[in-house]
């Protein structure tokens, strides 16, 4: 059927990153695909790099799924370590997996399916949607200022892209691979969700949303955005819809 490649760009998570990766190497996909797991750590400053060297010479043998790692020499952010790791991807499909447990591997196959069957081009995997999940867990710890902030950038982007999203900021974005590698990305930071957003909109790609789990994390607990990039992502919104 083909192979999925899953992109977890890192920073900082030597306590959390080997069960998110067990996780991911776990999870249940569509039958069929292989699977390929690119882990780009973003310069970390703590014992990261190490974890993910260890974890990579782990599954080494592993029938069925190859994981490659690579480190950057400069943190730079989010976005670049995404960037660098679209260009390393071989797999037909691709998708966006954060080093923290907020988000659910076992969600992949519900985040795949309207790809795999060629219903669309992009999918979305949404905290806001209503509908059953895979561990009949909604979304929760949702801070109430995260989600205003979440509400009023995903309204400002559908406003301007034409699209019908709940949930542009989501971190868990599947794409078949011609598609995302097609798309020339310029964002570092946590912009890159909403230049991603824009940019699908203008290739009127077809895209779907579907309801996946959710469970945040505090700044104490290791959560990286901060409240100026709300205004970045508004910036990046107009900047990329405006002046392409």
């Amino acid at each position: 059927m083909g192979k999925l490649s899953i992109l977890i760009p890192v920073y900082n998570e030597s306590g959390i990153i080997e069960r998110v990766i067990d996780r991911v190497v776990c999870a249940e996909l569509p039958s069929g695909l292989e699977r390929e797991v690119v882990i780009v750590d973003d310069a970390s400053t703590d014992s990261s790099w190490g974890v993910i060297l260890r974890i990579c010479e782990r599954y080494a043998n592993e029938s069925g799924c190859v994981v490659r790692c690579f480190r950057l020499d400069k943190n730079c952010g989010k976005g670049s370590a995404i960037r660098f790791a679209i260009g390393e991807a071989t797999g037909d499909f691709i998708i966006f997996q954060d080093a923290d447990l907020e988000y659910d591997p076992s969600d992949y196959c519900r985040l795949l399916s309207p790809l795999v069957g060629g219903f669309a081009d992009v999918v979305y995997g949404s905290r806001f949607l209503s509908g059953e999940v895979s561990d009949g867990v909604r979304s929760k710890n949702i801070f109430a200022h995260h989600k205003f902030g979440n509400r009023l950038l995903t309204f400002l982007s559908n406003f301007l892209t034409g699209l019908k999203l709940t949930d542009m900021e989501t971190c868990y974005k599947c794409f078949r691979a011609d598609v995302l590698k097609s798309i020339e990305l310029r964002s570092n930071r946590f912009e890159i969700e909403p230049e991603i957003t824009v940019k699908i909109a203008q290739k009127h790609l077809r895209v779907c949303e579907v309801p996946i789990s959710f469970v945040g994390r505090g700044f104490s607990e290791g959560k990286k955005i901060r409240w100026y990039d709300g205004f970045i992502a508004i910036w990046t919104i107009f900047r990329f819809t405006f002046f392409k």
